[in-house]
């Protein structure tokens, strides 16, 4: 069955699908801009996960513009038993701006992935040689951004 959105819910998702203002409060900022209160368009988007219509906000980091001028992904061969542990390590270090778990492949036996970000290579590098000497992971590959090719949001409606 086909889930029916009210107008009011079509113009939230249009609100929050883009841009997140850089505001102390942007729920409340952008209520502001619906004309309803922060509550509301939290009650809102509350539902809207709830009924499986939203499933994840996500966040993109531009690097460049946040006084970072290199990032890696760094992808690291964990054991299983121990993912979970170490994931929440690795993502509690400030340089790590993602941290996720993915299925490694007899080509490429990586399994947990963290997106580091310096201010230089070195940084970075520098940053993953103290995140595998805290979580004792010896095994990793640092793949370094060369270039963005898209940053973009879906656009759900407008």
């Amino acid at each position: 069955m086909v889930e029916q959105l009210t107008e009011l819910e079509k113009r939230v998702i249009a609100t929050v699908q883009g841009d997140m203002p850089v505001v102390a409060r942007p729920y409340e900022h952008i209520a502001s801009q619906l004309a309803i209160t922060e509550e509301n368009l939290l009650a809102i988007l509350n539902d809207l996960v709830e009924r499986g219509i939203i499933r994840r906000f996500g966040a993109t980091l531009r690097h460049q513009k946040s006084g970072f001028q290199s990032n890696a992904m760094v992808a690291w061969r964990v054991d299983e038993a121990r993912i979970e542990a170490v994931g929440k390590i690795m993502a509690a270090f400030r340089a790590v701006s993602h941290c996720y778990r993915r299925d490694p492949t007899p080509q490429w036996p990586y399994n947990l992935y963290t997106m580091v970000h310096g201010k230089d290579e070195d940084g970075c590098r520098n940053a993953a040689r103290k995140m595998a000497e805290k979580a004792e992971v010896n095994e990793y590959e640092l793949l370094f951004s060369r270039r963005e090719l898209k940053k973009t949001s879906m656009q759900y409606f407008k």
